[in-house]
């Protein structure tokens, strides 16, 4: 890595909280709701998965509201991915099939980041096999927090190999660097971790906040430090790179904020799935009671959309 970047807390805080006071117009707001829906990558990540919970938010994933068309008028996107476990990835692929959602794989010892390197190349190349398009891999933050930088980025470029290999049919395997945020302490460290995974990651991959198993998760502040760095690589290195807050955004309000945020720090070309994804599985509900509110002229019950 070249020279380290310190970070202004006072300022990031001051910036991010500058975004939740934009006025957001009708129309504006209305396509903004349905561009969050297709940036979410619904999640479940517990002991207890099962295939048929699977196969029920693989559905969920493909046709969010199934009666949006007679109570719409209208068909609403589906969301961008599903995220499993490993063993659970043969089950989401063959779930989604042709529907364009993506299936994501948590992979490399998530969400610890402690296995040895072998296995979780191991893990990643499994998941691959099996039919993941995306891997989310989470950093050895041990490593980073002892300022042993060299062993992260060499477990980086070797998971970043392996996704470039694209498994069995040769496909196109995007990566997505967990962080662990709320593990790192400082800004600063946020913003030497999103330098090291850029520097060594491909354009079309991401950087993301969090595994949703650490509190605290995404922050707007935290986020605006991670575009900051991809902002910063792009013009350096003209490096395109995604983001991905993951936890503790349940509101479609907050989504919006969010994408102001996107907007006004990266501009319209990240206002995209594949560049930008909310880890917020909980989002989804309260994005659909919006639209719906907005369309109808009231909220519809939490059971409509079979909570996920």
């Amino acid at each position: 890595m070249g020279s380290v970047t310190t970070v202004d807390r006072v300022m990031a805080d001051a910036r991010a909280a500058s975004f939740a006071t934009r006025s957001i117009k009708t129309a504006a707001k209305d396509a903004g709701l349905r561009l969050a829906m297709s940036m979410v990558d619904l999640t479940t990540l517990e002991g207890k998965d099962s295939p048929e919970k699977v196969r029920s938010l693989c559905a969920k994933a493909i046709r969010p509201m199934p009666d949006d068309e007679r109570v719409l008028g209208e068909r609403l996107p589906s969301v961008a991915a599903v995220c499993v476990y490993p063993s659970m990835v043969p089950v989401a692929r063959e779930a989604l099939g042709t529907s364009g959602v993506k299936v994501a794989s948590v992979a490399t010892g998530f969400p610890s980041g402690q296995y040895p390197l072998d296995v979780r190349l191991r893990d990643t190349q499994r998941a691959i096999d099996d039919g993941a398009d995306e891997i989310d891999m989470v950093i050895n933050r041990g490593a980073f927090l002892s300022g042993r930088y060299d062993i992260v980025a060499e477990e980086i470029r070797e998971v970043t190999a392996v996704c470039a290999d694209g498994g069995p049919q040769g496909r196109g395997v995007h990566l997505k660097v967990i962080l662990e945020t709320g593990e790192l302490e400082t800004y600063d460290n946020v913003r030497r971790a999103s330098d090291l995974a850029i520097e060594h990651i491909r354009p079309g991959d991401f950087i993301k906040t969090s595994t949703g198993k650490v509190s605290p998760a995404a922050t707007m502040p935290i986020t605006l430090v991670m575009l900051e760095a991809i902002r910063e690589s792009w013009l350096r290195d003209g490096k395109r790179i995604g983001m991905k807050p993951a936890g503790g955004i349940r509101t479609a309000k907050q989504s919006l904020h969010y994408l102001v945020m996107l907007k006004e720090t990266l501009g319209d070309e990240w206002l995209t799935p594949d560049l930008f994804r909310f880890g917020a599985s909980s989002l989804l509900d309260d994005i659909l009671r919006q639209i719906v509110k907005r369309k109808t002229g009231h909220y519809a019950a939490s059971y409509d959309f079979g909570l996920a």
